[in-house]
C-alpha cells in the first residue's frame, strides 16, 4: 500500500464554537484549512502560552500572506521546544538565529527576497522577552530605525523562562524569579512597544492569548503595512510564573482586565485604538494565582507592594483610557 500522510486537526473551544458563526467572522483556528504552522508533536510544558501565542500569530500571518512567508526564530523556549535538531514541529520555512540577533537575521532575508524579485513574500521575527528586550535589543532598535519590511513577534512571558525563570527587563515589579526576590524595581524595566513607537515605525500594536480575534485581526493589519512592524503579545508560564496549566489564558485575561497588560494599537507613534477593559478588577486578582507573587500574601500581606503594583495599573488605564469612567 503506497505512504499516505495523513492530517490531524486539533479541536477545542476556538475551533468547535467558531464554526456555529458565519464564515467572515470566524477566527483562523476554526478554519480546517488552517495551515497549522506550529503543528502537534513539540514538546512546549502544559499550558504553555507561547505556544498558543506562536500558533494563533504564525497561522493568521501565513492566512493574511497567502502562505508566503519566512519566519527568523530567536534562541530561547519557542525554538528549544519546538525544533530539538533534527526535529522540528514547524510547517513553514523557519530559520533558526542567535539569541540576539533575530531581528538582524530577518532583515537579511527580506533583502535577499527583494534581491530575487519576491516582494510577495513576507517576513516575521520572533523571540522571547529575553531575546526581544534584552540580547536581542540592539539589533531590534537597528531594524525600527532602518524601518525594515519585517513584523517583529515578541511572545513575553517575563523572564528568561528557558534557563531556569531568571530576571529579564521585561520581569514585572515583586515577581519573584531564581535571580531576584523582587523582580525588577518599582519604575524600571522596559516598555518595548512604547519604544517602538518612538521610533516612528508604521505600526505597533499589543495582544494577549486571551483574545483571539483581536490577535488575529493585528496580524492581518500588520501585514497591510511594509516596514518595520512590531507585535507585543502577552503570554502566561504557568512553569515560571506558578500558576495551574489550565490557568494560562485566564491569567492573560485577567492581566488586561486589570490593567497590568494595556491592549492597544499604533500607527507612526500614535495610539489609533484600545481594546477597553469589560469588568475592572482590582490587581490582587492577577496576582494572587501566581506563585512568584505569593510573598505579596504571606506570611503576611504586603499592603505597600501591592498598593503599587495598582498603581501602575491605573496609570495604564489613565494613559490608554481603557474604561469609559
Amino acid at each position: 500500500m503506497p505512504f499516505q500522510p495523513v492530517k490531524y486537526y486539533q479541536t477545542g473551544t476556538f475551533t468547535v464554537g467558531n464554526r456555529l458563526l458565519p464564515p467572515e467572522t470566524r477566527s483562523v483556528q476554526a478554519n480546517m484549512r488552517r495551515t497549522n504552522s506550529l503543528n502537534s508533536g513539540h514538546r512546549a510544558c502544559q499550558g504553555c502560552g507561547e505556544a498558543l501565542g506562536a500558533r494563533y500569530a504564525i497561522d493568521a500571518a501565513m492566512e493574511a500572506t497567502n502562505r508566503q512567508l519566512v519566519a527568523a526564530n530567536a534562541t530561547g523556549c519557542l525554538e528549544v521546544f519546538s525544533t530539538p535538531y533534527p526535529e522540528t514541529s514547524w510547517q513553514i520555512p523557519w530559520i533558526h538565529s542567535l539569541f540576539g540577533n533575530t531581528a538582524a537575521v530577518a532583515t537579511g532575508i527580506a533583502a535577499a527576497m527583494k534581491a530575487k524579485g519576491k516582494p510577495e513574500t513576507r517576513v516575521i521575527a520572533q523571540g522571547g522577552d529575553g531575546g526581544t528586550t534584552d540580547i536581542g535589543f540592539g539589533c531590534l532598535s537597528g531594524m525600527f530605525e532602518r524601518n525594515d519590511d519585517v513584523l517583529y513577534i515578541c511572545y513575553d512571558n517575563e523572564a528568561y523562562m528557558n534557563t531556569g525563570v531568571q530576571r529579564s527587563s521585561a520581569t514585572p515589579p515583586a515577581a519573584r524569579t531564581a535571580t531576584t526576590t523582587g523582580g525588577n524595581a518599582f519604575g524600571q524595566g522596559k516598555n518595548v512597544p512604547v519604544i517602538a513607537m518612538a521610533h516612528g515605525i508604521p505600526y505597533v500594536a499589543t495582544a494577549t492569548i486571551a483574545e483571539l480575534h483581536d490577535l488575529e485581526a493585528k496580524v492581518r493589519r500588520a501585514m497591510q503595512f511594509r516596514g518595520a512592524r512590531y507585535l507585543h503579545v502577552f503570554v502566561s508560564c504557568p512553569l515560571g510564573w506558578g500558576h495551574a496549566s489550565d490557568q494560562s489564558v485566564r491569567m492573560a485575561r485577567l492581566a488586561k482586565e486589570t490593567g497590568i497588560f494595556p491592549v492597544f494599537e499604533a500607527e507612526h507613534g500614535e495610539v489609533v485604538s484600545v481594546s477597553k477593559i469589560r469588568k475592572r478588577l482590582p490587581v490582587e486578582e492577577y496576582l494572587k494565582p501566581q506563585r512568584r507573587f505569593a510573598h505579596l500574601f504571606s506570611p503576611q500581606k504586603n499592603l505597600e507592594a501591592i498598593a503599587r503594583i495598582q498603581e501602575m495599573a491605573d496609570r495604564n488605564i489613565k494613559r490608554y483610557r481603557l474604561t469609559d469612567a
